[in-house]
């Protein structure tokens, strides 16, 4: 059983396949012919519209009648129970890579869709952008953070909010950018892999979120550290939709006094921000019973994961901050899990690869019509003609001569 809002614009194609033209519409069938869709007239179907569901006891009574079953509302529910845990193979993060995606472009359709791209977030965003034009871990992603980049000063400039008809034009612009596809033109998909919870209303974009952020600091060289934490507390603060969530996590980076000067500093203080939040989502869920049974707040990693990362361990309940940790080896375990085991699917398909042989200037910004390119820019991406990582360095040293580079914008600031 899955469920699809077709109010969402990503979900379009996908309603329109199925001819949904009312609210709740609903079809039963054999889950292999779903995937030619349905039409109201179509003669011969396996795809069968439930035309008597709009209360859940007849629903219930039409499901029981084709499947010659006696199920009842009190009975116990049951949503994904077939999942596996990931508690003991580290091997399973290698799905969460489509995850990552997927938090990226629904990350970029909510800030669209919530209008909260404003002359005080904008440079927040920006600095993301540069982040993840460098080092996130799918190169589709990669490419389309950067042609969002390249056009950014265009598509939303300064001066936007101070114009009498700043309305439209922010209307205007928050049209343009639905027309780029950060991570390729099927992401998002509307569904999670590694991420998917074992209750519907469980883990998904929070998940993929953070996988998304361990694996930047992952990946960040040392000279980077600063700029990556303050990007990401930035972009949480001013960008996730959860104002408790923000609160908390604006919280932990204002307990920061002195600048990060080694990557391996801010993947352990991400690491530990983390297990922070953990902590207080475990009494939560324990005491308002809203937690996901299949996959319950833990300490991260458990020793089943990771057992060289404890020097030793009290009780089963024990806080993070009682646990006699390795940090070197919760930083080797970091390394490899969010890092080479992460992407070890897309290695295989050769979807990560630096060689980008192909992207040529026109392909990078093929998205749009109009296009106006910093010279330095397009000289870089023409000499390097076939090296992506050439790119990520030629963003990483340009922006320091823009003013979001220097200008790092304080939390305590916005």
């Amino acid at each position: 059983m899955t469920r699809v809002d077709c109010a969402l614009k990503i979900n379009t194609k996908l309603c329109d396949k199925f001819s949904v033209g009312h609210y709740p519409m609903l079809f039963w069938g054999p889950p292999t012919k779903f995937s030619a869709g349905w039409e109201p007239n179509q003669a011969k179907t396996e795809i069968h519209v439930i035309d008597d569901g709009r209360t859940a006891e007849r629903l219930l009574n039409w499901i029981n009648k084709q499947i010659g079953s006696s199920y009842g509302l009190d009975d116990e529910k049951f949503e994904n129970e077939h999942l596996p845990s990931n508690i003991s193979d580290p091997g399973q993060i290698a799905r969460a890579v489509y995850d990552v995606e997927e938090a990226t472009a629904t990350a970029f359709d909510i800030i669209l869709q919530h209008k909260m791209i404003k002359s005080e977030t904008r440079a927040s965003l920006i600095k993301f952008f540069q982040l993840l034009v460098a080092h996130h871990p799918s190169r589709r992603c990669r490419k389309g953070s950067a042609e969002v980049l390249v056009n950014f000063d265009d598509l939303c400039p300064l001066d936007i909010w101070s114009s009498d008809r700043h309305d439209v034009a922010t209307s205007n612009m928050k049209g343009v950018l639905q027309n780029f596809h950060i991570c390729g033109k099927e992401v998002p998909r509307g569904y999670w892999m590694f991420c998917r919870g074992s209750k519907n209303d469980t883990r998904g974009f929070s998940c993929g979120l953070w996988v998304l952020m361990h694996s930047l600091s992952v990946r960040i060289e040392d000279g980077e550290s600063q700029f990556a934490f303050t990007s990401i507390c930035d972009f949480i603060h001013n960008f996730f939709i959860c104002e408790e969530c923000r609160q908390h996590f604006y919280e932990m980076c204002s307990s920061v006094t002195s600048p990060f000067k080694k990557a391996r500093d801010f993947a352990l203080w991400l690491w530990s921000a983390h297990n922070e939040v953990n902590e207080r989502l475990m009494k939560e869920e324990a005491s308002l019973k809203t937690g996901d049974p299949k996959f319950p707040k833990i300490i991260w990693p458990p020793k089943q994961l990771c057992p060289s990362c404890y020097h030793s361990r009290g009780p089963k309940d024990i806080g993070s901050s009682q646990i006699d940790w390795d940090q070197v080896e919760v930083f080797k375990f970091l390394i490899s899990y969010y890092g080479n085991t992460l992407v070890s699917l897309y290695k295989e398909k050769g979807l990560l690869a630096d060689d980008w042989t192909n992207a040529t200037l026109d392909d990078l910004v093929a998205s749009t019509n109009a296009v106006v390119v910093p010279v330095g820019a397009a000289l870089a991406i023409a000499l390097a003609s076939c090296a992506f990582g050439a790119l990520a360095c030629y963003w990483r040293s340009q922006q320091k001569n823009r003013k979001y580079y220097h200008q790092l914008y304080s939390l305590k600031n916005i």
